[in-house]
């Protein structure tokens, strides 16, 4: 699966999200993979309930065809003060 279409799967079915997916190890390996994802649909949600959020966004495709997923997600704010 292309890194642009675990993105766009993301950021089409949750709320304003923008996903920002790469390989987790190295370019090779397809199916580890790493994304930060930022949505306010996060806002005061516990870590649990917005990583199930970004797996349900991905639906069967986190049991078929990506094997691992590291995940970083944020709230705007909170994105915008990790940048910071």
């Amino acid at each position: 699966m292309q890194l642009a279409d675990v993105e766009e799967l993301i950021e089409s079915n949750l709320e304003d999200a923008t996903a920002t997916v790469t390989h987790a190890r190295d370019e090779h390996d397809d199916d580890h993979l790493a994304a930060t994802v930022v949505s306010p649909a996060f806002e005061g949600q516990p870590l649990v309930q917005q990583h199930q959020q970004v797996y349900d966004a991905l639906d069967d495709h986190m049991t078929t065809d990506i094997h691992a997923l590291e995940l970083s997600t944020y709230t705007p704010e909170e994105y915008e003060e990790y940048e910071g």
